[in-house]
């Protein structure tokens, strides 16, 4: 049985539904434009659907057939009114797009329609992006006089390297999901009719690996990400630990046994 939590007056929700906690951006009337109480909301709402037990993956979606069309242009007069509120609304972005960067347990966007500007900045904030065939993708502060933060130019740059960022932020333009997939901003593309199915398919993988495994693959990879590239006693104690661990033993006996694994971490 699903339960609901509800944010920023019902902007954002948070949906647990057995293994898989999905958070919902929930204001279809503007295309799910992310407005100031989403942005302070998201770091407690992603707490909130990482806490259960149970729940081994994360997703993130907008209500209406649009993913984000981008930050809330009516709030811009307001929060970007002098260095002061500039400076803390920068603060609340940052520290949104970190809680869904940093949640221990793989997070998952599904993308359907716009993902622009401020919404293509939460999707790249995730482990892993999948759209359908009518989600158009975009980043056009260049249009609007504005700069993408360090922050969201660096996962950028991540998902589709240093020259394709810049064509993507010098021209503000649009790109279509087939094109998002070519150049490796998505790592999926689905008909709307296979979207749900695939997703799915997707997530029964993931939840059926070792979540020690899992989540220590997303601890490294972090690692990596932040520039480490030698071993350090952190990073020796993942490997070591999983060795020692009860999944290890398990997925060894199955392994031998040739039967799935029954893996009890979580």
């Amino acid at each position: 049985m699903a339960h609901e939590t509800r944010f920023a007056d019902g902007a954002l929700m948070v949906r647990v539904e057995g293994e898989v906690a999905r958070l919902v951006l929930n204001r279809p009337g503007t295309r799910n434009a992310l407005n100031e109480a989403i942005w302070t909301a998201l770091p407690e709402a992603v707490a909130a659907a990482a806490a259960p037990k149970t729940v081994k993956v994360l997703t993130l979606e907008g209500s209406g057939g649009a993913f984000a069309s981008g930050a809330d242009i009516s709030e811009f007069e307001r929060v970007w009114r002098d260095a002061a509120s500039s400076s803390d609304y920068a603060a609340k972005i940052l520290a949104a797009t970190e809680a869904l960067e940093q949640v221990e347990k793989p997070l998952i966007a599904r993308i359907t329609g716009a993902c622009v500007g401020a919404g293509l900045a939460l999707a790249l904030a995730c482990d892993l992006r999948y759209a359908t065939t009518a989600a158009r993708f975009g980043a056009p502060p260049g249009k609007l006089g504005l700069v993408y933060s360090l922050t969201d130019t660096r996962r950028l740059v991540e998902a589709v390297g240093l020259s394709k960022t810049k064509e993507i932020l010098f021209t503000g333009r649009l790109y279509t999901a087939e094109a998002a997939l070519a150049m490796g901003l998505v790592d999926g593309v689905y008909p709307a009719e296979d979207f749900e199915a695939a997703i799915a398919s997707l997530i029964g993988e993931v939840t059926q690996a070792s979540q020690w495994s899992v989540r220590a693959t997303k601890a490294v990879t972090a690692r990596i990400r932040g520039g480490q590239g030698v071993e350090d006693d952190a990073s020796r104690a993942l490997f070591a630990g999983a060795a020692a661990g009860e999944d290890f033993k398990e997925g060894r006996a199955a392994f031998l046994e040739k039967r799935p694994p029954r893996f009890t971490f979580r």
